[in-house]
């Protein structure tokens, strides 16, 4: 099937390019949708609309979540933050399931239309709040890298000028689909988590009862500032600002319409169920294998890897460094993937995977200058690496009231959105996770400035 010949006025070649091609993705999915109702088919279109909702939330559980995660279990064992993450995974899919209704509906992307719907001011404060955040991820994502690389006998100086030589290359000169398989390849290995926490033997009937409150542990009280910091940095890797951007985009730079919506939630729920069965995984491990370690909030990768070679073994040891290389792989490539559509977007530049280097330099230039910043910062040694950590995702449980708050403004205009615009149930669940946020920003500032204001040890 021919390519209509597009004819935009005053659109430039990068825009044209990029529409031309998805046109074709659009032709190409209405081809998959008149073949006969076999299985066979319908296996082939389900995978055809997968994407935008898997590798959000697999990328979620990136290097940082994966340590916090191995943190947490090692300071509150098998205990109230199993059920946390099935409720934070609840969250993710309510506040996420937000952003493809917008992006399919509008066919804009999240800082476009803040941008304007709400003028410059907003749009740049919710643009600096994102880059910064994201630089700041990239940061811990390398990190992992780095680590894990090291663990495998991969000096960094080597692993990570090659890991960002390939988070470039895919994202420049891959057009979107091919780039959207390979992060879904990718993607796919986050699971490698799951057979690891099998090595480490758990008493699966101590993992039972942590689902039905029998046994949590809360040393030092319930609002001490160790459970405060653990709980913002598990909610800030749940959801995070660079989620909300990086999956509106992706529907938009995919060609999904508003009848593609159902199979993006589905799509989505196939990531939120990833998402949470590798962190529950990675807390049961840190549960079994890694409690008792000293100050284990700011337990380091080093020391993790360490505690896994001596307790579990040689292959658990080099598994979990090999899911930390993917998990900071996954993450560099999707969240240099969301600085680039916001700034495009910002910018009004041409902003899409399937334009050419060539034709829209700008658009990709942003992205890929934040990336080699983060690369450079990781070149450094001595870095506190468990602090750092910690500190970027409560960062991101800071950010995310704001974040949260256009995308709900967005999702009640009604004029933006028509019938797809939030219910009554939607919005009173969207308020409520905004103010459990909040509260968890006050109570951990609270704690932080007044460390016993609760009866807690700090």
């Amino acid at each position: 099937m021919s390519v209509p010949d597009i004819s935009v006025p005053h659109a430039s070649a990068a825009a044209r390019a990029g529409l031309q091609q998805r046109i074709r993705d659009r032709l190409h999915l209405a081809t998959l949708r008149r073949r006969p109702a076999t299985p066979w088919n319908r296996l082939v279109l389900a995978f055809a609309l997968i994407g935008p909702g898997l590798l959000v939330m697999l990328g979620d559980n990136d290097a940082g979540g994966v340590l916090t995660y191995a943190q947490t279990g090692a300071a509150y064992g098998l205990g109230l933050f199993l059920p946390l993450m099935l409720v934070l995974g609840f969250v993710a899919y309510v506040v996420q399931e937000m952003t493809i209704r917008l992006g399919a509906v509008t066919r804009r992307g999240h800082a476009e239309l803040i941008w304007k719907r709400y003028g410059p001011f907003w749009g740049i404060f919710s643009l600096v709040d994102l880059v910064l955040a994201n630089v700041l991820t990239l940061v811990t994502e390398f990190l992992g890298i780095r680590i894990g690389g090291e663990a495998f006998g991969i000096p960094y100086g080597l692993s990570v000028p090659l890991t960002l030589g390939f988070v470039v290359m895919t994202l420049v000169f891959l057009r979107y689909w091919a780039w959207e398989r390979i992060a879904l390849f990718i993607a796919a290995l986050n699971l490698v988590f799951v057979p690891l926490v099998l090595m480490a033997h758990p008493h699966w009937d101590a993992v039972a009862r942590a689902f039905t409150g029998s046994g949590w542990m809360l040393p030092g009280g319930v609002l001490s500032a160790t459970f405060l910091i653990l709980l913002s940095a598990n909610i800030g890797t749940s959801i995070a600002p660079w989620q909300l951007f990086f999956q509106q985009s992706c529907v938009v730079d995919k060609g999904l319409l508003p009848k593609d919506i159902p199979a993006s939630r589905r799509d989505l729920m196939l990531g939120v169920g990833g998402m949470v069965l590798v962190a529950i995984a990675v807390i049961v491990l840190g549960a079994v294998a890694l409690s008792g370690l000293p100050d284990a909030k700011n337990l380091t990768t080093e020391a993790v890897l360490s505690a896994l070679q001596q307790r579990v073994g040689e292959t658990a040891m080099k598994l979990f460094a090999l899911g930390l290389i993917e998990a900071g792989l996954i993450a560099t490539i999707v969240i240099t993937a969301s600085t680039g559509w916001a700034i495009g977007e910002a910018l009004d530049l041409p902003r899409s995977l399937n334009a050419s280097p060539g034709q829209a330099w700008r658009f990709y230039a942003p992205a890929v200058m934040g990336t080699v910043v983060a690369a450079g910062v990781v070149l450094f040694p001595n870095l506190p690496i468990g602090f750092l950590n910690l500190s970027v995702q409560v960062i991101a449980t800071v950010f995310m009231p704001a974040a949260m708050l256009f995308l709900l403004m967005l999702l009640n205009d009604r004029e933006l959105m028509g019938e797809h615009a939030n219910g009554p149930v939607r919005n009173a669940l969207s308020v409520a996770i905004m103010i459990a946020l909040i509260a968890c920003n006050v109570l951990y500032g609270l704690v932080t400035v007044f460390p016993h204001i609760f009866g807690g040890n700090p």
